[in-house]
Parts: C-alpha cells; structure tokens; sequence
C-alpha cells in the first residue's frame, strides 16, 4: 500500500530498490501480489505492477525517475502560463458575479506531468502481469468531484470483490494513463480528470482526499498481510505535537501566528499523511477485536456474519528524518515564478514547510528521498524480509 504525498513520492521508489536488492528477490517477480494506491502512490504502485515480472527492474527504473524529475515534468512554470492561471483566478474572485466565474480550473498546467507518465508507464504491461499469475490485482483511488465519494479502480483477476459504501466505490476497469493522472491530481493545485464511471463521465481529483482509510482496499481485495510505505515522520509530528502541548514559556511565545503557507501545509498534511497513521491505529484495535471473538467464539459456528473478519498483519515503513525539514533547506532550487508566489504566502517555520515539501520537483531533493528511503529500508532489511518471505 503505497500512500499519497506528491513529491514525497521520492522516499516511496528508495523502500522500493532496497528491499529489490534482497538476494532471494533479485531477477524475480515483486512479491506484493496485491498493489493499492493513491496519488503518487497511485503513479508509484502502477509502474511496479507494470514491471511486475522483475522486482529488481521495476524498482532501478522507478528511483532512476524521480532521481531525474524535475518541476518542467509536472507543470508548467513558465510566466505566460502562470500568468494566466492567475489573471483567470482574479477574474473570477473579482468579477465572477457579473461576468460569470469557472475559468480557474487549478493553479497550474499539468500538460507535461500527462506527457511524461505515458513515455514512462507502460500500463499495457499490467494485463499481461495478470494473466501470468503473478498479480492479482492493483487498485487505484481517486475522488470523485461530483459525488465526494472515494472510486477505486481495480484491475484484476475475474472475480476480484468490488464495493459500494457509503463513501468508498470500487470498479472494475483497465486502468489508463487517465486513472493515474486523475489519482495524482492535487486538489485546486492540479486541473480534474475525467473519468468514465458507470457508463457516464465525471471528473475526478486526488485519490487521498476521502480515502480515510487507506488500508481498506487491499483489505477488501483479500490481503492477509499489509506492507505500506508513508511518507511521514512520525518523530517530528510527534515533536510538533508536544510543542503545542507544551506549558513552558520559552516553546509559547516561540509559537507565532501561522502564515497562509503553514496552514496550506496542514490541509495537505490532512489530505495526503494523516489517514495512513489513523487507519493503523483502527487496524490494530480491530486485530484485537477479531482475536477475542475469535477465541469466545472457537468451536462455535457464526451465521449470519456478511464480511467475516480476520487478523491482518501490518508492517510500515516511514521516514526517519523530517521531510519538511529536508524541503526547508532545497527550497531556493524551486523555480523562482513558484517560489515567488509561495513567498507571497509567508514563511512557515522550518518544521512546518510541508507545503513545500509536496511540490518541490526537484531531483537534489527527489534524490536525497530516495537515499532516505533506501537508508530506512536498509536499517530494518531483515525485519522486512522476515515479512515478505516468511512462509
């Protein structure tokens, strides 16, 4: 299960190449036969399934491209675009109600992020991946901006369970370029995608912002152990949180009004981190729920259960130092029309520069991610290994 968190997508492809490089692992295929993800875990999660047949592979080609992305990959920075992104915005803040408003459809244009995913996604790669064995499916989420509900679109073996619930769907379908783009698309950063859904057409955003729990849709495709790579560090937020909490006179008066840069990184933070961390913690009261009822119920037959419940076991790897942090201090390589108007915005302070952190592609910063994750994957190898190979 791979977790959203735009450019810190990077940490995401080092997890991946350190645990390839196991020896009973290398020049076979990736042992997750189930992939979800989200944003750019959707963008991650879709170029392993499409090399599914070489872990090794797949893994060298997914670190190779975020070590080489740039921000001209993703969205254009060039003046006459962001000019007239903005001109629009101001248009229709300021005289939306006379002359009618809906030209902004986001703050950049994300024509070259589309161009890139397809020379660097052979998403055709994925059916045949299927039809070997080897993958039994891989799910991606989106949300949809006309229902609020979360779509996952699964791709997979016949028969694979599908859902309705009150804010979750799943479909059946052949993902596309378009799933991946639409998954990946920030909210009000990145123009909506359209999608077909149910015979019709709606557009869709970024997958992470109502999918609440993101454990769920590899939990209902039948995983029976759960691998995720976040993309937070638990460390720091903790740290942040006891700064809040703290009575001591010193830490108070350090905690200055927010700019409008810090709270735009909070709400990414909601969006993109702070699910993976709460869907853990319900998974592990859950695990505890089952295995009591499990053991008030042994020999006893349960009718009338319509989704039996089982234990899963979890493994999660996140980042070990502060990505914030990391994007605080690489934030003069941002293109100077980007960080001109998020200077504009204030300056959080380095601990909070998360907004930073989600769009700075850049590959001094993509690759220092990469070495992160590789660094953390490495520090718990045999850890891993016991949970992936374990019988």
């Amino acid at each position: 299960m791979l977790t959203a968190g735009g450019a810190r997508g990077a940490y995401q492809a080092g997890v991946l190449k350190r645990i390839s490089e196991l020896p009973r692992l290398r020049g076979k295929p990736l042992p997750f036969p189930i992939i979800t993800g989200a944003s750019a875990g959707a963008i991650n999660g879709a170029a392993m399934a499409s090399y599914h047949g070489d872990f090794g592979l797949g893994a060298e080609l997914l670190a190779k491209l975020w070590a080489q992305l740039t921000v001209t990959d993703v969205f254009r920075t060039d003046t006459a675009a962001l000019a007239r992104g903005a001109a629009d915005l101001v248009l229709d803040m300021a005289l939306g109600g006379l002359t009618g408003a809906g030209r902004t459809q986001a703050l950049v244009d994300t024509a070259p992020l589309q161009a890139f995913l397809g020379r660097h996604l052979p998403l055709e790669n994925i059916a045949k991946a299927i039809d070997r064995g080897g993958l039994e499916a891989i799910a991606v989420t989106a949300t949809g901006y006309h229902s609020g509900k979360a779509f996952t679109f699964v791709q997979g073996r016949p028969g694979r369970p599908l859902w309705n619930k009150s804010r979750r769907v799943a479909l059946a379908t052949t993902l596309t370029l378009d799933h991946i783009r639409a998954s990946a698309s920030i909210p009000i950063v990145f123009p909506p995608v359209p999608l077909s859904a149910g015979g019709s057409t709606a557009w869709f955003g970024d997958g992470a912002l109502r999918l609440t729990t993101p454990l769920s849709p590899a939990i209902r495709l039948g995983a029976e152990r759960l691998f995720a790579i976040g993309v937070r560090c638990q460390e720091s937020a903790d740290s942040l949180l006891r700064s809040e909490l703290s009575t001591a006179d010193d830490v108070i008066s350090g905690l200055n009004r927010p700019p409008l840069a810090q709270i735009c990184g909070v709400f990414m933070n909601a969006i993109f981190l702070d699910h993976l961390d709460a869907d853990l913690d319900h998974l592990k009261r859950m695990n505890e729920l089952v295995a009591a009822y499990q053991q008030a119920a042994r020999g006893k037959v349960q009718e009338g259960v319509s989704e039996p419940m089982r234990i899963l076991r979890p493994l999660v790897i996140s980042p070990s130092a502060d990505i914030a942090i990391i994007a605080k201090t690489l934030a003069h390589r941002m293109p100077r029309s980007i960080r001109y108007v998020l200077d504009g915005l204030g300056t959080p302070d380095a601990q909070s520069a998360d907004l930073t952190s989600y769009l700075l592609f850049d590959t001094a910063f993509t690759r220092e991610l990469i070495s992160l994750g590789y660094r953390d994957a490495a520090q718990r190898i045999d850890e891993i290994e016991d949970f992936l190979l374990a019988d």
